[in-house]
Parts: structure tokens; sequence; C-alpha cells
């Protein structure tokens, strides 16, 4: 218990000396109690950093979470996904937020391989560097192995040390916090802070074993196999464990370096194309993408091949949702507002007794202004979300898979324009799309089948493989507001929630017995 209290009260005092409860309180003003408790806790006897209050609340936000150590960025990455909470444009903010920490020592990283992956593997292991990146959860080493008889270049990726402690007993204790903020305050509850934390908990925790992430590169590199100019890099398993991943290094040059591309003679207006239609490629097709296509993740090797990088967020389209977004796509692209309409009322994602037409002519409205503009005003992902808008109105389910998937776009058509601002992200599609949707028959045809074929569960939800979409998982349950009852995850709740109220009681009559016993003795 003495524990729990004493990282409650560090992590109260990190949150009460930020700048993070003066930006909260513009959107949501903290109860009396609340502000006082913080503002207790924020007093200090030593010189205090000062805000650059010239930054905007976004940036002075990302800066306060970046000072507050791994729980709080991790806590500011998630939210980054989740406009529907804090609002998109502190959302877009918080897309800048620097997952970058000082590294561990090479002495470190070698005890973690060695005692993970055993002596002799560790042994064979060549020419390990000084960490050549460093984030909040891990790190990256060059080094040699010898696969087969043939020596390799890979990249050696490694958790910090204690990191699952050191963030479960964090994000326990912002847990705790958020229970008592929502027992004091119960105008709170509506947020459901507990909720959220929980499911962060969850989601980063699988970012903590490095064999599921293993295993979605594995995945998405057998899925692109044969995708010309796109290369997945391999992963080795005789050297990737649970705190340890170890797959090909990429001898090739950031996109974001746009003229050292030109400098090699690469067509950079090819570049943004290919990288445009492989992400489409792969959700319609394989219903499994790269879910965080920024700059930084995108390599272009000797070869003149795709190389992404980083597979620790991925995203899933079930069967109806990939169909669902290759026909809105390719609607869109022919105008054809009724067929749209008739796909959203066949996949079951807007009630049946919605008129088809008043659908119809309601995404007329938001596909008919973007004809006719310049190339580059016209965005693929602000039209998904105008969408998605405009379907709400007529009680469209949640799609969190959609979701992720439109705020991808919006990330790659960024990127592909930063390396040709002329790119057309609708001349781009059209050939994927009209080509996986001849190979697939007539979508709406099967659409019917499969709602006919499966339960009214599988209908309105995606299907989600045990493993590899458990974040995915979590996302659903926070976009429904609720977790499931009949899940492990209900369980854990509960659990948790517990265990909270019985430290809440138990402090109170500590607190109330160390008053009895001060007035006694005093």
């Amino acid at each position: 218990m003495i524990k729990k209290i004493i990282t409650l009260f560090k992590l109260g005092r990190k949150i009460a000396k930020s700048d993070i409860l003066n930006i909260v309180s513009k959107f949501q003003e903290p109860p009396i109690a609340i502000k006082i408790f913080f503002k207790i806790l924020s007093i200090s006897f030593f010189v205090k950093n000062k805000m650059d209050f010239n930054k905007n609340e976004g940036q002075r936000l990302s800066d306060s979470l970046e000072s507050m150590g791994t729980t709080f960025i991790k806590l500011g990455q998630f939210l980054a996904t989740r406009p529907d909470i804090i609002g998109e444009n502190l959302s877009k903010q918080l897309e800048n937020l620097q997952d970058k920490l000082p590294p561990f020592s090479l002495v470190q990283a070698k005890e973690i391989i060695k005692n993970d992956l055993g002596a002799d593997t560790y042994n064979s292991i060549i020419n390990l560097s000084e960490p050549v990146a460093a984030a909040s959860i891990a790190q990256v080493h060059k080094a040699q192995i010898n696969d087969n008889g043939t020596l390799k270049d890979v990249a050696i990726k490694i958790l910090r040390p204690n990191i699952k402690k050191i963030f479960n007993d964090e994000i326990d204790a912002m847990m705790l916090l958020a229970f008592l903020i929502e027992s004091f305050a119960k105008k709170t509850k509506r947020l459901k802070l507990v909720e959220v934390v929980f499911l962060l908990k969850e989601i980063t925790n699988l970012e903590m074993d490095l064999r599921f992430e293993a295993a979605a590169a594995n995945e998405y590199a057998e899925n692109t196999k044969n995708d010309v100019g796109f290369r997945v890099p391999q992963i080795y398993w005789n050297f990737t464990s649970e705190n340890v991943m170890t797959l090909d290094w990429v001898d090739g040059i950031s996109i974001r370096e746009t003229k050292e591309l030109e400098n090699r003679n690469l067509d950079t207006r090819k570049i943004a194309d290919d990288i445009i239609q492989n992400f489409l490629r792969h959700a319609v097709r394989d219903g499994f993408f790269h879910a965080d296509m920024h700059q930084g993740n995108i390599f272009i090797d000797n070869n003149g091949h795709i190389v992404p990088i980083d597979f620790g967020i991925m995203g899933r389209l079930d069967k109806i949702s990939k169909r669902f977004l290759a026909e809105i796509l390719f609607g869109f692209i022919q105008r054809d507002y009724r067929k749209v309409a008739e796909v959203h009322l066949a996949a079951g994602l807007v009630p049946k007794e919605v008129p088809i037409d008043d659908l119809a002519q309601a995404l007329r409205s938001i596909g008919e202004p973007i004809f006719g503009q310049s190339v580059k005003d016209i965005s693929g992902g602000k039209l998904l979300k105008q969408l998605f808008d405009v379907t709400e109105k007529f009680n469209m389910q949640t799609q969190p898979q959609l979701l992720m998937l439109q705020k991808t776009m919006v990330v790659v058509e960024g990127v592909a324009r930063k390396l040709n601002p002329n790119t057309n992200i609708w001349t781009t599609s059209k050939p994927v799309l009209e080509n996986w949707l001849k190979e697939t028959k007539d979508p709406l045809t099967t659409i019917n089948e499969t709602i006919q074929n499966t339960s009214e569960i599988i209908k309105r939800l995606p299907e989600f493989p045990q493993i590899m979409d458990k974040a995915n998982q979590a996302l659903t349950y926070l976009a429904s507001g609720q977790i499931p009852q009949n899940s492990n995850s209900y369980t854990a709740l509960n659990t948790k929630k517990s265990e909270m109220i019985a430290f809440r009681n138990q402090s109170i009559i500590g607190f109330l017995i160390l008053v009895i016993f001060s007035l006694l003795v005093f």
C-alpha cells in the first residue's frame, strides 16, 4: 500500500508541475477539489522550469508529456489516435509527440541479449554497435549475424531494462488516480478515465513483447512477398525473443531526404504513387496494413525498393470492411453515389430503414465539391473523414478499424505529397481498387452472401485474430464506450476496480485513524 501511495504521489506531482492541467481546463473545467489537490502537489522549493508560452497548446502539451517519460509519451500517442476523445486540433498536435529518450548503455544491451537469447546465440553476434536510435520503450543497434553461413547486417531492437515494471507501476498509479478523480468528482465519470487508462495498458503491453511485433513483420512480409518494388525486412527468429527482435538492416535513404533521392536519380513522383498504391493494396487485398507510415518509417533501398520499418502499430480490416473501403472509394471516383449508399446498407453499416436516396444525396454533398478542384486541394483522407461525419447522422455504427485506416491514409497522403506536391490520390488509387474489385467478383453480391452466412455479431464486428489484433480489439472496446462483459478484459478491469476500491477505503480509514491519533496525542 505504501508503495502505491509513493508511486501515486510521484505521478500526481509530475502532472501538477506540468502544463497539462492548464491546457485540459480549457476543454473540461476540473472540480475545485481536484484543482486544490494538484495545486498542493505542485508546491516546490526549487526553481521551476518555465513553460514556453509562445508555443501553442498542443506543442506545450507534447513538451509536457515528453518530459514526464514513457508512460505519458504512450498516453499522448494513444490520445493522438482518438480525436473523438480530445478533439481534432489537439489530436493533430499530439501527432508531433517525439518518442525519444536518452539511450541505455551498450553494456546493458549486451546483458539483455545474453540473458534472453543465451550465451551461444549472443556469442554469434558480431560488431554490436552503440545505439543508433532510442525511443521510450526500446532502442536499436546495428550488428552482424551468421545466417546459414552468410554474414548479414541486422538491426537489433532491445527493450529498455525494467521497462515493463516501470510502465505497469506508473500505469497502475495513473489508473488509481483516474479512479480517485471519478470517485470524488462524479461529473468526470462520463469521460471513462479508468477504462481509457486500462485499455492503454493492454495496448502498450503488447508492444513490450517483441515477439508480437516480429510476428506482425513476418505476416506483412508473407503478404507482400510478390509485390514489385516493395520489401519487408526479414525476421531472424533464432535471434528474437520477448525483449529482443532481430531483422534485416535497411541500407537505404529515408524518404524525408528528398534531395538525396533526386541526387541518386530516383523518381520521387513514382515513389509517391507507389507508396499510396501499396498502402491501398495491402488494406483491400490483405486486410493488414502498416498503420504508422510516417516519413521516418519508410526507406528506399539501394535497389529502389520501398522498405517500411517499425511494425509495432498495424491495422486490420475484416472482409466486410475491405469491400466497404474499396467500394466507397471507387464509387466516389466514379461519382456513383447510389452505389456507395447501397454498399453502406448491404454491409449493415447503416440501419436498413434509412432511405437510400437520402443517403445517396448526403454522399453526393461530400463527393461533388472535390471535383473540379486543384489536385493539391483534393484529399482522400479528408473525404473519408467527411464520409464518417455524414454517415454518423444516419446512425452509422462506429468502425474503429476504419478510423485507424482513415488516419493512416491522411499520413500516407501527406508523405506522398511531400515527394510530389501534384500527387493525385484519386488517379493513383483507381487502378488498385478497380483491379481488386474485378478479382473478387461483384462486391455487393459477396457482401450479401457474407451477411446471410454469418451471425449478427460477426455482421457488426470485425474479425479479430486472437493474437495479432488484440490492440484493435481494445480500440473497439473504447469506441463502443464499454468493455464487453464476457471478455477477459472486463474481468481484469473489474478485479482492478475492486483493488482500487479497497485501496481507497483503506486510505480513508488510515487517514481517519491518523487524525484521531493526532487529536489524542496533541
